[in-house]
């Protein structure tokens, strides 16, 4: 099931998703006993857990075989639930992220908002629909967030194990929060001024948002669970924080330029939420007069249909902008590598940690 040559493999990603399956059926007893009003959140977190790349729990548990080898069967167990509990966070995140950018889908589906909105109407509530809708979503995201560091500190590992691996644990949920804050408000800022800050600027909020939180801590979290080695920490944290750009940057392209029937969100819908990317720092940087004043009128424009969406492609493919970030991956990818190559993990840890980047940088949703 634990292979280093191809660590999202099935075999992975079924496990996690039986783990996370069964975290989910015992939270059931408490949620009934609360009313069968619970059932909608209930229904939601087990639709939005389903599935998904697995990547963060990845990076966790290679993180642990870097420290520690291949762990045993007894050990995997709870391993694959403290690794786990990084999923949960990840869908908190994507549901408060959806309010926030009012997005209508979320892979292939209808965010959790907008289907609690239509529970609302089917049932004739009193209200407005839409904000029902995004007050519930907002409490499913606590709630995943709460069951996300429950199943850690719940996983069977070693108490020594999570009393090293917690101070992570903590510190990733303050800087993707931190991260997620950075974000709206580098998107209420006017596009312009000084190309160099844009970019330090977008830079800073993908460091924060999803550098550390998809990479470099779900490593250094595997790592703790695994050992105490204070040099393999700085080594991961040399290794995750470029590679977590690279899959930023990967990221970004795929919201402009990604088929949607791939990657589960409407064509463009990166620019509807008028997104500060460094994709559209570069663009905005490297267009013309006419560019950028398109790019200005256009982008963050909830209305922006396909015509529109086309036309900002144009702009952004035209100023290098998809080149220059396509060369800003490779060099992720590349000091990540070096990194990895130079740090004390074992061989399978080295293994399945490079293979892991490879799919980051290279994926296609």
């Amino acid at each position: 099931m634990l292979d280093p040559d191809a660590p999202l493999g099935p075999g992975f990603r079924d496990a996690v998703g039986a783990t996370v399956t069964a975290f989910l059926d015992s939270q059931q007893p408490v949620l009934a006993a609360l009313g069968p009003e619970l059932e909608p959140l209930s229904v939601l977190a087990a639709e939005l857990l389903d599935g998904g790349k697995r990547l963060r729990p990845a990076f966790c548990v290679w993180g642990y075989v870097a420290a520690a080898g291949m762990p045993d069967a007894a050990a995997l167990a709870p391993l694959l639930r403290a690794a786990a509990s990084l999923d949960l966070l990840h869908v908190s995140a994507l549901v408060h992220d959806d309010v926030m950018d009012s997005s209508d889908l979320r892979r292939g589906r209808p965010a959790a908002h907008r289907q609690l909105e239509a529970q609302h109407v089917v049932a004739g509530r009193l209200g407005d629909a839409a904000a029902f809708g995004r007050a519930g979503a907002i409490l499913l995201g606590d709630l995943l967030l709460m069951w996300s560091a429950e199943l850690l500190l719940r996983s069977g590992m070693e108490p020594a194990a999570l009393a090293r691996a917690t101070p992570v644990a903590e510190t990733m949920r303050t800087e993707v929060t931190g991260g997620q804050f950075l974000d709206i408000v580098a998107q209420a800022r006017p596009l312009g001024g000084d190309a160099g800050v844009a970019l330090a600027e977008a830079g800073r909020v993908v460091e924060f948002k999803s550098a550390r939180y998809t990479v470099q801590r779900p490593c250094q979290l595997g790592a703790a669970l695994g050992g105490d080695d204070p040099d393999l920490q700085t080594a991961l944290a040399a290794f995750g924080s470029p590679a977590g750009r690279a899959f930023q940057f990967r990221d970004d392209v795929l919201g402009v330029f990604g088929d949607s029937a791939v990657t589960g969100k409407p064509a463009g819908d990166d620019l509807r939420e008028g997104k500060r990317t460094v994709l559209v720092a570069h663009a905005h940087a490297g267009t013309d007069d006419a560019g950028r004043a398109l790019l200005e009128a256009r982008l963050g424009d909830p209305d922006l249909d396909a015509d529109g969406v086309a036309a900002l492609q144009d702009v952004i493919v035209s100023s290098g902008a998809v080149d220059a970030v396509e060369a800003m991956i490779a060099e992720g990818h590349a000091q990540a590598l070096a990194a990895l190559d130079a740090a004390p993990v074992t061989d399978e840890g080295r293994r399945g940690l490079t293979a892991l980047a490879e799919a980051a940088v290279r994926r296609q949703f």
